[in-house]
């Protein structure tokens, strides 16, 4: 067994590689010089190669990766989750089933041998999937999270498209998307309500979200949205404000169904994310969730997948 690995997050838009000590899971090196799948799939279709030199082409991207990382590499594996496994990835993977135990061992992967020309063994990690939902990547930052005990958890991933994972015993047996950083992103810069808003950054604290969080908890979003465009031509709100408060509307009404949960909430994102979600729930809960950061239960989960295959 190598005493280190190669540790890939490949999303849609994003890409991290790191150097990862076996063990206690020690980052050596770290990368995130490189395209995201969406990015590479373009390349792929336009390149027109056929269908056998796929994985290859995906390969030379990771080369340039790791020879960013400037240390010794030849021979270590590389586990690798996100979308990598996906219909734009380089090897589609089936998404596994839920329940899902916690452990990892049901968690479906492929593996792929090193060659001469990429001298690392590849762990290609699949999604999960429920009757009528999917995803990838966030099942092993759930991993990360050592929600081990017999409580009942509700795991909330904020992001463009957030997840809620329910958690029971030690399983994930049931999860649902929410498409609130899309519908805000299309809202924002894209609807009639661009007019009304100046992009920027949404700060927790302010009072114009926590507006948002309440209506989006209570209305018809279809209806509330339509108050960022009255804010300015009736109340004379400011543009920022009004980016704010839409802000709010939309995690408000993502956040509407668990007004009444009772199970313990945690969020898994990052810090500046998770300052928002937090007084989001609560304002809607009257509870403080508690936070891991994703790019260390992403690290975890990695580890833990490590010390059970290689």
């Amino acid at each position: 067994m190598s005493n280190a690995f190669l540790s890939c997050d490949w999303g849609t838009s994003s890409f991290r590689l790191r150097l990862v000590r076996m063990g206690d899971g020690e980052v050596l090196a770290e990368t995130t010089d490189g395209k995201g799948i969406a990015a590479i799939n373009n390349e792929w279709v336009n390149s027109g190669k056929p269908s056998a030199e796929r994985v290859p082409f995906y390969q030379q991207q990771l080369s340039s990766a790791i020879a960013a990382l400037r240390t010794a590499t030849a021979g270590l594996p590389i586990i690798i989750s996100g979308m990598a496994s996906s219909s734009i990835g380089m090897l589609e993977l089936s998404y596994g089933s839920i329940p899902y135990s916690l452990s990892g061992g049901s968690l479906p992967i492929n593996k792929i041998p090193a060659t001469d020309t990429f001298p690392h063994e590849m762990i290609l990690v699949s999604g999960l999937r429920s009757a009528n939902d999917v995803m990838r990547g966030e099942e092993t930052m759930l991993l990360g999270c050592d929600l081990h005990n017999k409580e009942e958890w509700l795991v909330i991933f904020p992001g463009t498209h957030s997840k809620h994972a329910i958690i029971n015993k030690g399983s994930l047996i049931d999860f649902r998307t929410y498409m609130t950083g899309e519908v805000f992103d299309l809202l924002a810069t894209k609807s009639l309500l661009s007019r009304s808003v100046s992009l920027g950054e949404v700060e927790a604290g302010s009072s114009a979200f926590s507006n948002g969080v309440k209506e989006g908890r209570e209305g018809n979003l279809l209806n509330s949205i339509f108050h960022v465009r009255t804010g300015q031509l009736l109340a004379n709100s400011k543009p920022a404000e009004n980016y704010h408060y839409l802000s709010g509307l939309v995690i408000g009404y993502e956040l509407s169904d668990i007004m009444k949960n009772r199970k313990n909430i945690l969020l898994v994102c990052s810090t500046k994310m998770g300052a928002l979600y937090k007084q989001a729930l609560e304002i809607i809960t009257g509870k403080t969730p508690e936070y891991r950061d994703a790019d260390k239960s992403l690290m975890e989960g990695h580890r833990k997948l490590a010390d059970q295959i290689l």
